[in-house]
């Protein structure tokens, strides 16, 4: 039995076990339908992801995208998030093509913010800091997929002073003239991020940028506020 399914074979039930009607019922109305929900909290789904992981091996980096892209096909979301809590505990083993390989399908398939940040969390940010992976990136940032742009625009999110200011900026100035909701919300948010690291910067981008989406002004005006 390959990894995949045994992971899966252990996760399936126990999620099910922990399922609260209400909170998936809550769940489902938050995150508009995307998907049905088991109605796991997240603290209990991480705790049931961890102990099971544990009874296994450690997965190579193929195994774990192979992991990943089967929890990904399951119907209920609490699965999608239990593959992002998979690869945020064996991020380190993944390989230079990881990315390029298994997060690139994650990202474009069943697509919504929740998934696409959370892979930003455990995959992206961590493992383009240690590859680079910056042709790659590049073509995410190019893309007609807005998920791979908004991806691009966070993948370094949590990096602190650590951050490429000007590649982050010439990201946000690609996609300075989006209507898309979650292109918006991304570039404020990278502004955000980048106001306590380069105060200046973001202010000459958002003079340079009077057509700017108001939801990533507001984004950006509230990290400067912060300072």
């Amino acid at each position: 039995m390959t990894y995949a399914s045994e992971f899966v074979r252990a996760l399936s039930p126990a999620l099910f076990d922990l399922a609260d009607r209400k909170k998936a019922i809550g769940a489902q109305a938050y995150m508009k339908d995307i998907a049905p929900f088991i109605g796991v909290a997240t603290p209990e789904r991480r705790s049931t992801v961890k102990a099971i992981a544990k009874t296994l091996k450690v997965p190579t980096s193929e195994e774990l995208g192979n992991t990943a892209r089967k929890l990904w096909k399951l119907d209920e979301r609490e699965f999608q998030f239990a593959a992002n809590d998979l690869i945020g505990l064996y991020w380190k083993i993944a390989d230079k093509n990881f990315l390029a390989e298994h997060v690139e399908h994650l990202i474009i398939s069943k697509s919504w913010w929740d998934t696409v940040d959370g892979l930003g969390s455990v995959a992206i940010s961590p493992l383009t800091d240690k590859y680079g992976c910056e042709k790659l990136i590049a073509q995410w940032n190019k893309s007609p997929n807005m998920w791979l742009n908004r991806a691009a625009i966070q993948h370094q999110r949590g990096r602190r002073f650590e951050t490429d200011v000007n590649l982050i900026l010439q990201y946000c100035d690609d996609h300075s003239d989006s209507k898309e909701f979650f292109i918006v919300k991304a570039i404020g948010w990278a502004l955000r991020d980048l106001s306590p690291i380069n105060p200046s910067a973001v202010k000459r981008f958002l003079k340079e940028h009077p057509e700017l989406g108001r939801v990533a002004v507001r984004e950006a005006e509230r990290g400067l506020g912060r300072l």
